[in-house]
């Protein structure tokens, strides 16, 4: 059983950040303007600037994930409406985050039927997350799981602290593994300990060590690093689909755990999958058994 903690899909990408348009470019959609500069921001396969829900159920069937968690991020521009749809289509494949910042807009969420908030704190700019706190309180009544990526800096690590301690039955995920890269790693995986419904999920980490690239044997150990830290039962894994897999398959960005030797099957059973299952209330989900390649 797999299931992947961190995903994105959108159906056009056309937001301004920070005074900067964010847009597919054309006529090769795979690419996009981004804070000044062209990148790749899609597989070049995927030409027409579209990230559905159906290509991403392909690669997952491919790589037999059974289920994944919708994540947002405002580079992408809201897409509630788009993924409240895919909920409703998908049921028992996706877990449909949608994007807030403030109470009203966590009730339009809740109303769309998606089952949680994304809120990409990193973008917040030294805005406090206490401002957000009536928003917090309302998805702990309404059983809506929080998807929160930090800023690197001990501010909103404080503030995050702060709220899980007043809102201890509010699921919350932090997001890009708490950061492993920085110099405030611990005291992000730090978090989980402050409650029970806290966990760390690993979207992006391939993309934080894409210099070191597969097999990122550091990466590992920085996964090995934080279940010292916080226990395996508190760690989740994540893809960051699709920008990760511009570089490396969407089956690389978990196999270089399934194929490492310093983590038990225990340990890879319930990072890959058996956490984020019972986390986020997962059914049943398909069998996908392995396809052999036309080339093998």
């Amino acid at each position: 059983m797999i299931i992947d903690a961190h995903s994105h899909l959108w159906l056009k990408q056309d937001t301004v950040v920070d005074g900067q348009r964010i847009r597919t470019l054309s006529p090769n959609g795979s690419r996009s303007a981004f804070f000044g500069e062209e990148v790749q921001m899609l597989p070049p396969f995927m030409i027409d600037g579209r990230n559905t829900a159906e290509v991403f159920l392909s690669n997952m069937d491919y790589a037999q994930v059974g289920g994944a968690v919708v994540v947002q991020e405002v580079i992408d521009g809201n897409q509630n409406e788009y993924i409240s749809e895919v909920q409703k289509r998908y049921p028992t494949r996706f877990f449909g985050m949608g994007m807030a910042f403030r109470l009203s807009e966590a009730e339009k969420v809740k109303a769309l039927g998606l089952r949680g908030i994304a809120v990409p704190g990193h973008r917040l700019h030294g805005k406090s997350l206490f401002s957000m706190m009536s928003m917090f309180k309302y998805m702990e009544t309404q059983q809506l799981v929080l998807s929160m990526c930090l800023a690197d800096n001990e501010q909103q690590i404080g503030e995050m602290g702060e709220i899980i301690q007043e809102c201890p039955r509010l699921k919350i995920a932090i997001g890009h593994f708490g950061m492993p890269t920085t110099p405030f790693f611990r005291q992000q995986v730090m978090l989980a300990r402050l409650g029970d419904n806290v966990r760390i999920e690993s979207g992006g980490i391939t993309w934080l060590y894409h210099s070191e690239f597969y097999p990122f044997p550091t990466a590992v150990r920085r996964i090995r690093q934080a279940a010292d830290w916080v226990g395996w039962d508190k760690l989740m894994w994540g893809s960051d689909y699709p920008r990760t897999i511009t570089a490396i398959t969407y089956k690389m960005s978990y196999d270089f755990i399934t194929k490492s030797p310093e983590m038990s099957e225990t340990e890879k059973e319930a990072f890959l999958g058996k956490n984020a299952h019972d986390f986020y209330g997962f059914g049943k989900l398909p069998d996908l058994p392995y396809i052999k390649n036309m080339s093998e």
